[in-house]
């Protein structure tokens, strides 16, 4: 039995007011992440090297009535990440919550991939995760009062693909592990430490796959024979996931992957 005598299950989701980072804001999660904190009261530090779909992200969240801070940054080096922590800082004064967004994927089968090309996917996927954790969680310790960090996972750390996804899988496997470790590290700390691991849904990359054309039913049709909930996701099957991570909802959890897949990764 519940014990508290005010107990609202809903003020658990409440992060109106809450400073969030969100790195690869101009992609397709970093935009649904950056709408949905926005949504719900946050104020947004948002980073993307892509101008123009920043500025466009940026000003969706300002239409929902967010008090926005824009940077033209990636995290991929030690000095650009302890800039985005501060930059954060310097706006609103501190960092609740951090949702790394930003990633890559070359697709190429390993007979013919280029070392460098493997390097870079982990490169962007996994050092530069690591980098901005690691930059959030020692603003979020000296705070002293915990936080939130969410990272980009995906369905294929769990699960291979005949695509040519041998980079792509690796990093999001290590992004797991990352995961797991930070969870177990922070574990005492207040700061909780979790992942999203979305399947398809649609994107600017994937819109081609929801279109009305015999390549895209094809496609669909072998997609979806594995996917128990029998469509493919929607921007808004990320949002709640990540709402409740970034959330006092999560408190119990870390460490955790969560599988926003429909069901794929089940069977």
């Amino acid at each position: 039995m519940i014990t508290q005598p005010d107990f609202n299950p809903m003020k658990l989701f409440d992060v109106a007011g809450k400073v969030a980072l969100i790195t690869g804001a101009s992609g397709a999660f970093g935009a649904v992440a950056a709408q949905t904190l926005a949504a719900a009261g946050c104020k947004l530090l948002l980073a993307a090297s892509n101008t123009e779909a920043l500025a466009a992200t940026a000003q969706a969240c300002r239409k929902l009535g967010a008090d926005v801070t824009e940077v033209k940054a990636r995290p991929d080096s030690e000095d650009a990440c302890a800039k985005l922590v501060d930059a954060a800082v310097k706006a609103y004064g501190r960092l609740d919550i951090l949702v790394v967004a930003s990633g890559i994927n070359i697709v190429s089968k390993i007979d013919t991939m280029e070392l460098k090309d493997f390097a870079t996917v982990m490169d962007a996927n996994v050092t530069q995760s690591w980098m901005m954790s690691r930059a959030a969680t020692r603003q979020m310790l000296a705070q002293g009062d915990g936080g939130k960090i969410v990272l980009m996972s995906s369905a294929r750390g769990l699960l291979g693909h005949p695509a040519g996804y041998t980079a792509y899988c690796a990093s999001k496997s290590a992004i797991d592990g990352i995961t797991r470790a930070l969870g177990c590290e922070l574990g005492q700390t207040g700061i909780t430490a979790n992942a999203i691991a979305p399947t398809v849904f649609r994107s600017p990359l994937t819109a081609w796959m929801f279109e009305d054309t015999e390549e895209a039913a094809a496609v669909r049709k072998n997609f979806l024979a594995r996917l128990p909930k029998g469509r493919l996701g929607e921007p808004e099957d990320l949002a709640g996931p990540l709402l409740f991570l970034v959330s006092k909802a999560s408190d119990f959890y870390t460490g955790h992957t969560l599988y926003a897949d429909g069901g794929y990764t089940a069977g």
